[in-house]
């Protein structure tokens, strides 16, 4: 897939390197938004799809309005040639031209603020050596919420690369019942990792609404308890057979962590990314939100690094089997000398391997006939319970 080019990111006159949200407030020259969107439209094309609404929208103004007014005339000239009805045909029609005049200011006024806020977002990615991307379609993220839908995309996206890649974004995607369609919104962060692990969910129980836990779609038999206040914040759900794995990762002072910068985000390992997650948009002008996630992700990214040296035992013992090819034993030592200190065990000449098994790359999901017959069960109870009753209170209490 291809990814949209960066829009050309004007300068906010701030030194790089440091948190500054100077731009996201600072007043802003119309002819440098007007030069930007310029630019912007000129770096991503408008797609086809959105091309034709345009052009639909534009049809129905120029030629459904006029086409309108004038049965409105015609109606008042058939019912009789009275000055009332030509009066009302006439406010008739100067209301619906409110109408549309209306419309066509509220349209322009969005589409000024749009691009107000695509410009300070992108004078703010400048300021803090990131860049800035409108609109990317279908983004190839491996995270659970990147394969549910349609119509995916992620908008107003601010990148880092140092000191590893880091991306910030708000994202939505569209499901369909066949009768309604539903969007859902989410921001989220992105972080690469060094190393590809196990896939992990820690769903924060202080963003749990009704029917909203991110991990409703997993295997309750894959939670596991961690030590401390930690399941006070979080569930964390990991792949059968991974538990020890997981206390690995998640030592006290990386749950600490967790707990004091991320107690409000979904969070999920899965290959060699650790995403973040909330319902709602991330990549706003407001600076308090940035001064969160930046104080967020600083304090995660100084824990990372402990992740690296992770490797799956499993693939370890699959590396050591006998079929494969080996290199031999070590030379001999010469005739007195000292052994050496650091000298490899036999079976570890090579290094660990870098990856996951199989079994830990995803975690299990529930079944869905098992939800479904769940839903249908307690439907079941909830409409039968009155008729129940009345049946006993007949049978019983009379």
């Amino acid at each position: 897939m291809t990814v949209p080019t960066p829009a050309p990111v004007p300068s906010a006159g701030a030194p790089v390197g440091y948190f500054d949200a100077r731009a996201l407030l600072d007043p802003v020259n119309p002819a440098e938004v007007d030069a930007f969107a310029r630019a912007q439209r000129a770096a991503n094309p408008t797609p086809a799809g959105r091309i034709v609404a345009w052009v639909v929208a534009g049809f129905a103004l120029l030629c459904v309005v006029p086409v309108l007014a004038i049965m409105i005339l015609g109606l008042g000239y058939a019912i009789g040639r009275e000055t009332g009805v030509a009066v009302a045909a006439l406010l008739g029609l100067m209301l619906l031209a409110g109408l549309v005049i209306g419309i066509v200011m509220l349209v322009r006024r969005s589409i000024r603020l749009r691009n107000l806020t695509r410009f300070r977002l992108a004078r703010f990615a400048g300021a803090n050596a990131m860049s800035y991307i409108e609109r990317i379609d279908d983004p190839p993220l491996p995270g659970m919420i990147f394969s549910s839908g349609s119509s995916r995309m992620s908008t107003d996206v601010l990148r880092g690369v140092e000191p590893r890649f880091v991306e910030f974004g708000n994202y939505q995607y569209t499901t369909s019942n066949g009768k309604q369609s539903t969007t859902h919104r989410w921001g989220y962060v992105a972080v690469k990792l060094d190393v590809p692990l196990p896939n992990i969910v820690l769903d924060a129980l202080g963003n749990n609404t009704l029917g909203s836990t991110l991990a409703a779609a997993f295997r309750s038999d894959q939670r596991l308890s961690l030590e401390g206040d930690f399941d006070r914040y979080f569930s964390l759900y990991c792949p059968t057979g991974y538990e020890v794995d997981a206390l690995y990762l998640f030592t006290p002072d990386v749950m600490a962590r967790f707990i004091d910068h991320a107690a409000q985000l979904d969070v999920e390992i899965v290959d060699d990314w650790l995403f973040l997650y909330t319902r709602r948009n991330l990549s706003t002008l407001d600076p308090a939100t940035w001064a969160w996630l930046f104080g967020a992700v600083g304090a995660l990214l100084t824990k990372l690094d402990q992740w690296a040296r992770w490797r799956d035992d499993r693939l370890r013992l699959a590396a050591q089997n006998p079929s494969l090819p080996t290199y031999g034993a070590p030379a001999p030592a010469p005739a007195g000398a000292p052994a050496l200190p650091f000298a490899a065990p036999a079976g570890m000449l090579t290094p660990p391997p870098i990856g996951v098994a199989p079994p830990g790359q995803r975690l299990r999901r529930r079944s869905p006939w098992l939800i479904v017959g769940i839903i249908l069960g307690i439907t079941f109870v909830v409409t039968a319970a009155p008729f129940a009753l009345g049946i006993f209170s007949v049978l019983f209490l009379h």
